[in-house]
């Protein structure tokens, strides 16, 4: 007998429970706030906003699926099953933060704050949620397939990321390694910077870009259906030891960037989960490209 459908709900803690529980009360977090000159009401009301769309999509679920719900400090805890369908009720970041843990299920992004959120990601209401529930178990149904990055390292450790990919000492400051490209018959410079940045097409809406603007650089960005990549050598230092000429490019599908790490500690990181990262030291090497997987997106 097939599992039941099972509407898995993606949140996260909001600021306003993050400020009550930092200090105890309502009217305590209010009076820290006063003495910093801002107001608890407005912090309050995007609460109220989130749970009163958590209520809304929980309502909309068919009572014959099962259905539960993971906070976002909680996704790397959580198996995921193929009949899952996941409903991201939040903002467009949550989607990111949970696209590394499937493998295909269909996501739905909820929007709780329309006009704060941009929208890339969380593109729907609460209220249109009951019609695209059972629509997105239909074979054809119209999902955008959003191009991921992916890190794998010499010892197997893989991690996956729809905006980005982040390698670099923690903390950012400068880290050693040795960077090359695969078409790049075997050519490596050894290289001391703040870090690499590995982008898609849909995080060529955020860290990417800014990268990409303050740069000036001629390489048009990627769409998020796109197979191909965007990388940058953050703040490059050139030394008789470390060049600066192998600084950004692009990666097409099948391509890839190595690196080989000439540091103590390097991490990789994807989508800002610094506390998921990857840990890399002295001598391994570590290839980012295309992703084969996709993110459906609704």
């Amino acid at each position: 007998m097939s599992l039941a459908p099972r509407a898995v709900l993606v949140h996260r803690t909001t600021e306003y429970e993050e400020l009550v529980a930092r200090h105890g009360t309502h009217g305590q977090a209010a009076f820290f706030l006063r003495s910093r000159g801002r107001d608890i009401e407005e912090i309050a009301e995007r609460h109220r906003l989130t749970r009163r769309s958590m209520a809304e999509v929980t309502a909309a679920i068919p009572l014959t699926w099962r259905q539960t719900q993971v906070e976002r400090a909680d996704l790397d805890r959580f198996l995921f099953g193929p009949e899952d369908v996941i409903v991201v009720v939040g903002q467009d970041g949550l989607v990111a933060n949970v696209a590394k843990y499937l493998t295909g299920q269909p996501v739905v992004g909820v929007d709780t704050d329309p006009g704060r959120n941009p929208g890339v990601l969380v593109r729907h209401r609460p209220d249109t949620v009951a019609g695209l529930l059972p629509a997105a178990l239909a074979q054809g149904t119209g999902a955008d397939e959003l191009t991921m990055v992916e890190a794998v390292a010499d010892d197997t450790q893989r991690l996956v990321a729809l905006n980005e990919i982040y390698l670099g000492a923690p903390g950012h400051q400068t880290v050693r390694y040795r960077l090359g490209l695969d078409d790049d018959r075997g050519a490596v410079e050894a290289q001391a910077s703040s870090g690499v940045l590995v982008g898609t097409g849909t995080g060529a809406s955020g860290w990417l870009r800014s990268v990409w603007q303050e740069r000036g650089a001629t390489l048009p960005l990627p769409r998020p259906t796109d197979d191909r990549l965007l990388w940058f050598v953050r703040e490059a230092w050139p030394s008789p030891a470390t060049g600066t000429s192998l600084v950004a490019g692009e990666l097409a599908a099948g391509t890839g960037l190595h690196l080989t790490v000439e540091s103590e500690r390097l991490v990789a990181f994807g989508d800002g989960m610094e506390q998921d990262a990857v840990q890399l030291t002295w001598g391994q090497t570590v290839r980012v490209g295309v992703c084969a997987d996709r993110l459906r997106l609704l």
